[in-house]
This record gives structure tokens, C-alpha cells and sequence, in this order.
């Protein structure tokens, strides 16, 4: 298993993300897993106190997929939502769980269900909730 910088969560989205986890189904369990693994070891703070550069739920992302030389803009969302985002990518898919948490910059080896990894690194964040809600009060 390769890096995995220190990341930090809402403290609101970790409590969706746990039971998300609860009741992840069969297929979804190996990737529930590794979110637990990240709740577990992230720093679980209050939405207002999460820096603007860090990946929470419902942020646009840029980040490139180093492994495959790939980059991508996609929005984090739970798994409802997918429907809906247009370039929605869900938390419970693979690479959606390693999002979680990182700051601009921040470079993860994240495991792959093909026994393979995939490194990602995060380019910027073009859109956060909390940064826009503080803009907004």
C-alpha cells in the first residue's frame, strides 16, 4: 500500500459517510471498507472549521489520475445523487472513496477491486460547499 497524506472530514459527512457504511450492500463492502479505514484515521472537524482546500462531500474537483495520465472534473456525491450531478462521481465507487478528505496538492495511492492501484492527485477544488457557504453569511 502506497501514501496516504492526512486528510480531514465534516464532521456532518462523516456521520452520513458511517452509515453509508452501515448499510452498504455485498458489492459495496469492499469499498465501504476502505471509507471506514479513512474515517477512521481522518481528522473529523466542524463544517465551518474545514479549510478551503480540502475535498468534502458535494465539491467539484479537479484532480488527475496519475497512473493513467488522465485529468478529470468530477463532483463528489452520495450515491443518490448521482442521477442527478452531471459530472457526479459517488463516494461509494472506488476512486470517489479516495477523494475524500484531501487537500489541493495532496497525492494518494488508492487501491483499485482489480487488485491494482491508481494514484491520484488533487489539482484544485473548483467548488466547495462550505467555502461557498461562508462566502454567503
Amino acid at each position: 500500500m502506497g501514501q496516504r497524506p492526512p486528510i480531514m472530514i465534516n464532521r456532518l459527512d462523516a456521520e452520513r459517510l458511517q452509515r453509508l457504511i452501515d448499510n452498504a450492500t455485498d458489492k459495496e463492502l469492499a469499498v465501504a471498507t476502505l471509507l471506514e479505514e479513512e474515517l477512521t484515521r481522518g481528522e473529523v472537524i466542524d463544517p465551518q472549521e474545514i479549510p478551503d482546500d480540502v475535498v468534502s462531500m458535494n465539491s467539484q474537483i479537479r484532480f488527475t489520475d496519475l497512473t493513467r495520465g488522465r485529468q478529470m472534473v468530477r463532483t463528489l456525491v452520495y450515491p443518490h445523487a448521482l442521477s442527478t450531478v452531471e459530472d457526479g462521481i459517488s463516494v461509494m465507487a472506488p476512486i470517489g472513496a479516495g477523494l475524500i478528505g484531501l487537500k489541493v496538492g495532496d497525492i494518494i495511492d488508492w487501491p483499485l477491486p482489480n487488485n491494482s492501484e491508481v494514484r491520484l492527485r488533487i489539482d484544485a477544488i473548483l467548488w466547495q460547499p462550505e467555502r461557498e457557504q461562508q462566502l454567503h453569511r
